[in-house]
């Protein structure tokens, strides 16, 4: 395995790696605490290096391509001072772990809660999150998952724009943050994943083509330019982006990854880059001794994502079961048809239970074209199951919840349907209560003439959808979790000895009869 970065490795000694194999010439530019320029020597492969000996964690420096203009490290651990200014030097090693006995959990019995750091506490940091984790365990959740936490531009954003995969935002509180997050969390007996990107990079701070050819023009994503995974000069692409996972497992003892839409990562090399990626999380495993979980956001509807490569699989632990949603989605919400046009059948439903995917091989409308394979057979907990995630909230019109679209027993009906599916479940932050506060798509780019950009694409997106009846919007607001309290509170009132949403679900005359309707 080939480490880019600055591998810091005790008493000074530091090992600086870039991968640039077009360019002639490439040079460390140390610039705190003191300045001082160094050549790299290239080997073979295209990989400049330099190993120093009076390096202390908290060095900050650039790469010079050519020796020409200073840029970040792409591997860079850190970037206290935005995507722009330079990378700092970490010693993971420094950080005291208290979580040696952690052994994981078993995927199946996860309860899994998707989160977004900047926006669940008013503080917007790891740290403000530990606070709050015996009030998540109480609802029976045992696993959070992260939106992306890689460095993007300014101090809030999803984290889609993320531009350095192995560094840790720095607005919400940088390398050791997330590791005292993470160690608290398995202290209170909570698994971690963390949701990251490897089809796309953000557009502000992506210096990635100023080193190699990370990118292709033989493909094409929604976001941006395709990353190069299977063109001339890809295995250093490759070995980047597979090493990753193994630094976060690593490095930030995480349980597992969420990995974005593996659909727009194209490879057609007769080891996909998935295959490869897999292959590497096994062996870290066997060398750790405890079980890294993998789940996929893919569009494909094929079973082969979840079987394993010796059976020409991808090897993930899990996907995500979007049919599902679909299908309760339609008949929750009398509008959902506007979004899902091809569902809104019961059967559809109970085929999602019974089968998984929904769309198996049939004419798909939406498509114009036949779509997916039968997931019959394929085990439960191969999918998880949701009644919204982020995307669902945030690409709505107005960024409205379920809680602001459907009614109290619809909700506690849609509650039941993930709880009892065989599936493992996942809810977005908030769901446990039925917060009603929207989750707006928001950037903070510095890029003026990028902002102009984004805003053009929103009002683009508005004019189409702006036939469609609009919500009240509400104000973007921080989801302050003291502010959520009160209101978990009293609509626990109305049923007491119960905790929260999924709690009382089981209990109401819509668990029975949506039971009934599956078995049927």
């Amino acid at each position: 395995m080939k480490k880019v970065g600055a591998e810091y490795q005790e008493d000074g000694h530091c090992a600086f790696t870039v991968w640039a194999p077009q360019k002639e010439s490439m040079t460390l530019h140390l610039i705190h605490p003191k300045e001082h320029k160094v050549e790299m020597q290239k080997d073979k492969y295209g990989y400049f290096k330099v190993e120093l000996t009076d390096i202390q964690p908290g060095t900050k420096y650039f790469f010079m391509p050519d020796g020409e203009t200073d840029y970040p490290d792409p591997a860079s651990n850190y970037q206290p001072e935005d995507v722009h200014g330079p990378s700092q030097v970490v010693n993971h090693s420094a950080y005291a772990w208290q979580d040696t006995n952690w052994r994981g959990l078993p995927f199946k019995d996860l309860v899994l809660y998707e989160l977004h750091v900047g926006t669940f506490t008013k503080e917007g940091t790891f740290e403000a999150i530990i606070p709050l984790l015996n009030d998540i365990a109480e609802t029976g959740i045992n696993a959070i998952e992260l939106l992306p936490v890689s460095q993007f531009p300014g101090n809030r954003n999803w984290g889609y724009d993320g531009v350095y995969p192995y560094a840790v935002q720095a607005s919400y509180g940088g390398p050791d943050s997330l590791k005292k997050l993470v160690d608290a969390c398995h202290t209170s007996g909570i698994a971690v994943f963390l949701d990251v990107v490897y089809n796309h990079l953000g557009p502000e701070g992506n210096y990635f083509a100023k080193y190699g050819p990370y990118f292709t023009d033989q493909y094409c994503t929604p976001w941006g330019d395709a990353l190069n995974f299977d063109g001339a000069w890809s295995d250093g692409v490759r070995e980047y982006f597979s090493n990753n996972p193994l630094y976060w497992f690593e490095h930030y003892h995480l349980d597992g990854l969420r990995l974005d839409a593996i659909h727009t990562v194209y490879d057609t090399g007769a080891v996909c880059f998935w295959e490869l990626t897999h292959n590497k999380k096994e062996e870290l495993e066997q060398k750790l001794g405890r079980p890294l979980h993998m789940i996929a956001e893919s569009d494909l509807n094929s079973p082969k994502v979840v079987k394993a490569p010796e059976v020409g699989g991808y090897g993930f632990t899990a996907q995500w079961l979007d049919d599902f949603h679909h299908a309760l989605y339609v008949l929750l919400h009398q509008e959902g048809q506007k979004y899902y046009e091809d569902f809104g059948q019961m059967e559809q439903l109970a085929k999602a239970y019974t089968d998984g995917f929904v769309h198996s091989g049939e004419y798909v409308g939406f498509r114009k074209r036949k779509h997916g394979a039968s997931s019959v057979g394929v085990p439960s907990d191969k999918f998880v199951v949701f009644t919204q995630n982020h995307d669902q909230v945030g690409n709505h019109v107005g960024s409205l919840r379920l809680s602001s679209l459907i009614d109290f027993e619809r909700l506690k009906l849609g509650a039941a349907a993930i709880i009892l599916a065989p599936y493992v479940p996942m809810l977005f932050m908030g769901d446990e209560y039925a917060e009603e506060a929207p989750f707006y798509y928001f950037i903070s780019h510095s890029d003026t003439d990028l902002i102009k950009a984004v805003k053009r694409n929103l009002q683009t997106l508005t004019g189409m959808l702006n036939h469609q009846t609009r919500r009240q919007k509400k104000p973007l607001t921080n989801l302050n979790y003291n502010g959520r309290r009160e209101k978990k509170v009293s609509i626990v009132s109305c049923y007491s000895g119960t905790k929260n949403l999924f709690g009382y679900a089981a209990q109401s005359l819509c668990y029975r009869t949506l039971l009934s309707l599956v078995l049927e």
